[in-house]
């Protein structure tokens, strides 16, 4: 995992859930003042506090909207967070004190995409690529980030299972591509990740296990069957790999 920030007083940790941490130790503050400090953490440099009060509280009038907005950061204040943001007239940042633990996380996936991470990562980097952003958040705005963040993960545990594989280090590619499975079940390329982990292990039993759980549910969940690309990695392992919604297909390996 990439170091955190050594100048850093505060931390936010978005993965997994909200947490404000001081030092060692959990922050409480009002829902009001994490709902704004989650928005402003997921936004790189300032915020226009109209945008701000228009996101946080798209239901309510412009008037309203900005004595929330005010209010949240009085509350803030109370909680001695405050320096927590950069407060300006009209714009909102988050000041440098603060770290927060998706934008390490992020930083992380793009490296190992951008193949400038080695395989030397552990089970601390598929810890941190396998939770979700604000999980059980129905905001407009978080759940766009989410969304953006899942895909993210996703295609770095995919091509971390890679490089584990890569490197001979067979159980953490396994544990990357099964990260990459729970996250999305229906997901074929995970599904291949899977099945690619076993097979460089040699433990062919596992990946034809692997892809029938992932048939059955494909066709019980979409109505679908697995892609020629799916069904070449299994070729050969067993009679029922050839047989696709009730026909014989024949199933060439690669």
């Amino acid at each position: 995992m990439p170091s955190r920030d050594e100048g850093a007083t505060l931390r936010i940790a978005l993965l997994g859930g909200f947490r404000l941490a001081a030092g060692d130790g959990p922050v409480r503050i009002p829902a009001g003042s994490e709902r704004l400090l989650a928005y402003i953490a997921l936004r790189p440099g300032k915020v226009a506090r109209s945008a701000a009060a228009e996101d946080l509280w798209p239901g309510a009038s412009e008037a309203h909207a900005h004595a929330s907005l005010r209010s949240a950061l009085v509350r803030l204040r109370g909680t001695g967070c405050c320096h927590a943001l950069d407060i300006s007239p009209g714009e909102l940042a988050l000041a440098d004190v603060v770290a927060v633990d998706l934008h390490e996380v992020r930083a992380l996936a793009h490296r190992i995409l951008d193949a400038t991470e080695s395989p030397g990562l552990g089970t601390e980097e598929i810890e941190g690529l396998s939770q979700e952003l604000l999980p059980g958040w129905c905001d407009e705005w978080a759940l766009g980030e989410a969304e953006e963040w899942r895909q993210l993960r996703l295609h770095a545990l995919e091509a971390l299972a890679s490089h584990f594989a890569g490197a001979r280090r067979y159980a953490h590619a396994v544990s990357a591509a099964g990260a990459a499975v729970r996250a999305e079940p229906l997901r074929e390329s995970a599904h291949a990740a899977l099945i690619k982990a076993h097979l460089a292990e040699g433990n062919q039993s596992e990946a034809l296990r692997a892809f029938r759980n992932y048939r059955v549910l494909l066709r019980s969940e979409l109505g679908l069957s697995p892609t020629p690309r799916l069904l070449g990695l299994v070729a050969g392992l067993g009679p029922a790999v050839s047989r696709v919604d009730g026909h014989h297909a024949a199933v060439t390996s690669r």
